[in-house]
């Protein structure tokens, strides 16, 4: 019997497969971080909010996404999809409501993992976000898959 984490590393690599035949029909950025969103949203267990924030001039505003009404804009320098930018780094936060500063959008929220988005220059334009209800839902299993899944953006 498989354990649990053989059984989500072979989900994402199924969902790797079918997001980079989905996403070679568009080169539209906006589109393929919609589908994305709208995959990962509704194949994998336990995730309450899915999409991205997008730096436009100076600011984080809330772009492709699916499950309940999001913070329009994060408060600059401030939160988890903040701190994953300045730190240029997956950030894994088991438990939110211990991490400093951190912004509740929806207070059934309760742990959280951003992933940075780069263009094709390599320079960061915003996070994947995603959170769970459950308290400790994701690890490095998570980040090196969603790391994988957010480089099909740019990749023609």
């Amino acid at each position: 019997m498989k354990d649990l984490t053989t059984k989500k590393k072979e989900k994402y690599q199924r969902l790797f497969l079918q997001l980079e035949d989905l996403l070679k029909k568009t080169n539209d950025i906006t589109s393929r971080m919609a589908t994305i969103s709208a995959v990962l949203h509704h194949k994998m267990d336990g995730f309450l909010w899915t999409g991205f924030y997008l730096i436009r001039q100076g600011k984080l505003l809330v772009g492709p996404y699916q499950g309940p009404v999001a913070c329009q804009e994060l408060k600059h320098n401030t939160g988890v999809c903040w701190a994953g930018i300045n730190q240029k780094k997956i950030m894994i936060v088991p438990d939110v409501h211990k991490f400093p500063g951190h912004i509740a959008c929806d207070g059934r929220s309760n742990s959280e993992i951003v992933v940075p988005v780069k263009n094709s220059n390599g320079d960061i334009i915003g996070v994947l976000d995603i959170d769970s209800r459950d308290f400790d839902h994701f690890d490095e299993v998570d980040g090196e898959y969603l790391e994988k899944i957010v480089s099909l953006i740019h990749k023609n």
